[in-house]
C-alpha cells in the first residue's frame, strides 16, 4: 500500500484529497503543515504531496524532513516560473490546480516508478533492453553529458530519468524541456532566464538545474545563439561551493540531450554547433524501437495496462489472446507512446474485464517494420517516418476521427494538424454533423 504524506492548509481541500486517495486504497497522513508532525509521521512514507504555497515558505524544511522521498507540489496560479521554483525545492512533479483525480494519481504512479537510484521502470527482458539497462548502469554514475538517440515515443525521457536516478546528482532535480515545443524567440529566456525592467530576475531552467541534471529533448530545435550559451555553461562549470552564481552566470549541470534526428547533417549545414555536437556525440545512448524488442511488447503492455487502470480508477483489466496477438504483430511506429494511447483508449471503452483486439483500434496487417531508428536530414522528406505518416493518414482518415488518428500515431491533435499542413495533406471531411437543434451548445 502506498503511504502518502499530504500537506494542505485548507481543511476542506485536505479532506477532499484525503478521501480521493483513500478511495484508491492509499494510506494518508495529512496535516496543515509539517511543523506539528512528529518524526514518526515521516517514517516509511512513499510520497509527499504539498500545496506549493506552503512549500514556497517552508520548502527547505519539508525536503529536510522527508529526505529523498518524492515530492509532488500543486498550485492555484501555476506558471513556468513557479514550476521551476518548485523543481528547485526538490519537487519531482508539479500540478496546476484544480486538477482531475487522474492527474494526481498519474503523478503518484510516476513518482513511485522513479523513486531511488536505478529504480526507474525499464520494462522488458529482450537482449536490446538488457543491453540498454546495462549501459545506463555504466553511464549513470559518471558526470558526462551525453546524447540519447531514438525514435519519437521510444522512451528517451524515461532513459534520461534512469540515468539521473543512477547518478550522484539524484538528490537534486532533473529539469526537462522539449525544445521543439518552445518558440525560438523564447528559447533563450526559458533556458537562461532574464531580468525584467523592474530589475527582478526571472529564473531559467539552467539555473534551476544547478548541481542537477538538465534534459533537453529534441535538441536539434535549439537556436544557434542558445547552443553557444549552452556550450559556454558546459565548458565553464562553477565550483560546487562558489558564491554569487547568478551574477557569474556559471552553473554545474549535467546535460542529457535527446533527438530523433541525425545531427551530423545539421552540423554540415551550419545549423548545429560543431563543438556542442562533438561534446555530446562523444557518448551516446541508443533507445531501441518497440518493434525490435520482441516479446517485451506483451510484458510492457501488461505493465502499462495496470498503470492505465490506476490512472482511470478502473478495476484490473487483462488482454485477450486475440488482443495480445494483435499487439505482437503490429510494428508500433509511434512506439511506447502509441502503445499506451491504444491501451488507454481500449480501457476506457472496455465494458468488461477483458480487452479484445477490436478495442485497440490497430491494424496489424499494415505494419511498417523497417522504419529507420533515426531520421536523417536526407530521409526527412523521403519515405521513412514521414512517408509512413502520409501513408497511414491517407489510408485511415476515412474511417477514423482526427483524435483517433492522433492516438494511433502516438501524437497530439495539434502535431497531427501541423504535419498535415507541412506535408500538404488536407483534412478530408467524411462525416457530417446532425442538424443543430434549438438548445444545442
Amino acid at each position: 500500500m502506498t503511504r502518502i504524506l499530504l500537506l494542505e492548509p485548507d481543511a476542506a481541500r485536505r479532506a477532499q484529497l484525503r478521501g480521493m486517495l483513500e478511495e484508491r486504497e492509499m494510506e494518508v497522513i495529512d496535516a496543515s503543515d509539517c511543523d506539528g508532525l512528529t518524526t514518526t509521521a515521516f517514517a516509511d512514507i512513499d510520497i509527499a504531496i504539498s500545496n506549493a504555497q506552503l512549500s514556497s515558505s517552508t520548502g527547505i524544511a519539508i525536503r529536510r524532513r522527508i529526505g529523498d522521498v518524492p515530492l509532488i507540489l500543486f498550485a492555484e496560479n501555476a506558471s513556468v516560473r513557479s514550476a521551476v521554483e518548485a523543481m528547485q525545492q526538490g519537487a519531482c512533479d508539479y500540478l496546476a490546480a484544480p486538477f482531475e483525480p487522474a492527474e494526481l494519481i498519474d503523478a503518484i504512479n510516476r513518482s513511485v516508478a522513479h523513486r531511488g537510484p536505478g529504480s526507474v521502470a525499464m520494462v522488458g527482458h529482450s537482449r536490446a533492453m538488457l543491453e540498454l539497462v546495462e549501459r545506463i548502469s555504466a553511464l549513470g554514475p559518471t558526470q558526462r553529458s551525453l546524447l540519447i538517440i531514438g525514435e519519437s515515443g521510444s522512451g528517451k525521457e524515461l532513459a534520461a530519468r534512469a540515468l539521473h536516478a543512477a547518478s550522484r546528482r539524484r538528490a537534486r532535480p532533473m529539469i526537462s524541456l522539449n525544445c521543439a515545443t518552445i518558440p525560438h524567440a523564447l528559447l533563450e529566456s526559458e533556458l537562461f532566464g532574464d531580468d525584467s525592467t523592474e530589475g527582478e530576475h526571472r529564473l531559467g531552467l539552467v539555473e534551476a538545474a544547478d548541481h542537477g541534471t538538465l534534459f533537453l529533448d529534441e535538441i536539434s530545435a535549439l537556436t544557434l545563439e542558445a547552443q553557444v550559451r549552452l556550450l559556454d555553461v558546459l565548458q565553464n562549470p562553477v565550483a560546487a561551493d562558489a558564491a554569487n552564481q547568478r551574477n557569474g552566470g556559471r552553473f554545474d549541470i549535467r546535460l542529457l540531450a535527446a533527438t530523433h534526428r541525425d545531427l551530423a547533417p545539421l552540423v554540415e549545414a551550419g545549423r548545429f554547433l560543431e563543438e556542442l555536437y562533438v561534446r555530446l556525440a562523444a557518448t551516446t545512448l541508443t533507445i531501441p524501437p518497440l518493434r525490435d524488442r520482441g516479446t517485451d511488447v506483451i510484458e510492457l503492455s501488461n505493465w502499462l495496462l495496470q498503470r492505465v487502470c490506476r490512472k482511470l480508477a478502473k478495476p484490473t483489466l487483462e488482454l485477450s489472446a486475440g488482443a495480445a496477438a494483435a499487439i505482437s504483430q503490429y510494428s508500433w511506429p509511434g512506439n511506447v507512446r502509441e502503445l499506451e494511447n491504444a491501451l488507454e483508449r481500449a480501457a476506457i471503452l472496455c465494458a468488461g474485464t477483458v480487452i479484445e483486439a477490436d478495442l485497440l483500434a490497430i491494424d496489424s496487417t499494415k505494419s511498417a517494420r523497417h522504419a529507420p531508428a533515426v531520421a536523417t536530414e536526407e530521409t526527412d522528406t523521403q519515405p521513412s517516418l514521414e512517408g509512413y505518416f502520409v501513408k497511414f493518414v491517407l489510408e485511415h482518415q476515412d474511417a477514423l476521427t482526427e483524435t483517433e488518428l492522433a492516438q494511433k500515431l502516438g501524437i497530439s491533435r495539434k502535431s497531427l494538424w501541423e504535419r498535415r499542413q507541412r506535408l500538404n495533406i488536407p483534412r478530408k471531411r467524411t462525416r457530417t454533423r446532425a442538424p443543430r437543434r434549438d438548445g444545442d451548445l
